[in-house]
């Protein structure tokens, strides 16, 4: 059991434990934002908010909470599949829900208002990468989502880039179905996504640490 644990656990740097948890935490503050304003505007969320979303309404629960519940069934199957985690991907689980929930109970949601609306998503997407950044530049391991499309192109050999885009397209296809917020917000953020991280990076002069520095799937993302 040991031995197990250490093949799947990456080692913490206790030095910098303090300082890396308190910047991953206010990167997880910002996607929690990040990720309420995509949904209280009312245009569309990303591919995972869109399922959880809906899995929420079904099943009566806070958004929050169904992020953390998502969040351990795709690490479940990470794991099952042996893809090594560190103390940051229990963070992203831990955290980005309770943060949501948090903004849920602050910001309002807004309807016939085109403007304010647009500038919610844009605002949105451009948060998350800030937060992106942030989160990736402490390495303290890929977000549950990450981890499963890492495990999937590990266990089976095509391509990250193939791996998200069938696991992306079949959860918001599951979520649109249950009555998710699929909307053009949906598309513009996965087209802004990407270039919106890459400029996180730049500003935050943040260097990619290997297979592991994946746009984060907001619950990333």
């Amino acid at each position: 059991m040991k031995q197990f644990f250490k093949n799947i656990l990456k080692p913490i740097r206790w030095n910098t434990f303090i300082r890396d948890f308190i910047r991953i935490e206010i990167g997880f503050m910002m996607f929690g934002l990040a990720i309420v304003l995509m949904i209280q505007g009312n245009l569309g969320t990303s591919a995972w908010a869109v399922l959880e979303v809906a899995l929420a309404h079904k099943l009566g629960i806070s958004i929050g909470t169904m992020t953390v519940l998502m969040g351990f069934m795709v690490l479940s199957g990470a794991l099952i599949m042996r893809e090594k985690i560190g103390w940051g991907t229990l963070g992203n689980i831990l955290s980005i829900g309770p943060w949501e929930d948090l903004w849920l109970s602050i910001i309002p949601s807004v309807k016939d208002n085109l403007f304010l609306q647009s500038g919610m998503l844009l605002l949105a997407i451009f948060l998350m990468g800030i937060a992106s950044a942030i989160y990736i530049g402490v390495d303290a391991g890929a977000g549950p989502r990450d981890s499963m499309m890492l495990a999937i192109k590990r266990t089976t050999g095509i391509s990250i880039r193939v791996a998200r885009a069938i696991v992306e397209v079949t959860v918001v296809t599951i979520g649109w179905l249950l009555g998710g917020p699929v909307g053009i917000g949906t598309l513009v953020y996965a087209i802004l996504v990407g270039p919106a991280v890459q400029w996180g990076f730049k500003v935050f002069n943040v260097h990619p640490h290997g297979p592991e520095a994946l746009v984060p799937q907001a619950p990333e993302d």
